[in-house]
């Protein structure tokens, strides 16, 4: 991979680049690419805040991928929940939450999903406190239910119209 690549069958044209560096280069970064193109044309803006806000709310980590955020972009998406006051309120409650579930609370250390992040919160009534947050965790956990409904209930309205 470290030769130097040839263009065409002539051995004499010399590129001046190794083989990897054409295959990183001309390969690997076109199909990535093409991917990234891919997504973009299947995921809009606003699926992609909601799955980025759902991913900052994982506690896998000890919370690695919390970003307050896209956490607060995703609670904008249900304005009937979250008027103006209750999003500063659920800022407030973000940053005082996230600093007591890394340094204070061992139990959120190493939980498995949102689901054991929702049971935990119930054990150790920040329910109650942070109502906002759990609001957000539940609202977070009904997504991919509601999708699937949604995306059942077109499939059957189709199949009943051909």
């Amino acid at each position: 991979m470290d030769e130097d690549y040839t263009l065409g069958k002539s051995k004499r044209k010399r590129s001046g680049v190794s083989y990897l560096h054409h295959f990183r280069v001309k390969v690997l970064y076109t199909v990535i690419d093409l991917e990234f193109q891919e997504l973009n044309d299947r995921f809009d803006v606003v699926t992609t805040d909601l799955l980025l806000g759902m991913v900052s709310l994982n506690p896998v980590d000890s919370f690695a991928n919390f970003d307050k955020d896209m956490t607060m972009k995703l609670a904008e998406y249900y304005p009937s929940e979250f008027s103006d006051n209750k999003l500063r309120e659920l800022g407030f409650q973000l940053d005082s939450f996230i600093v007591y579930a890394q340094k204070c609370d061992s139990r959120f250390l190493n939980l498995k999903g949102i689901k054991d992040f929702a049971r935990l919160m119930i054990v150790t009534k920040l329910d109650l406190t942070c109502p906002l947050i759990y609001l957000l965790v539940k609202l977070t956990l009904l997504i991919p239910v509601a999708t699937t409904s949604v995306e059942r209930a077109f499939s059957s309205m189709q199949a009943h119209q051909n």
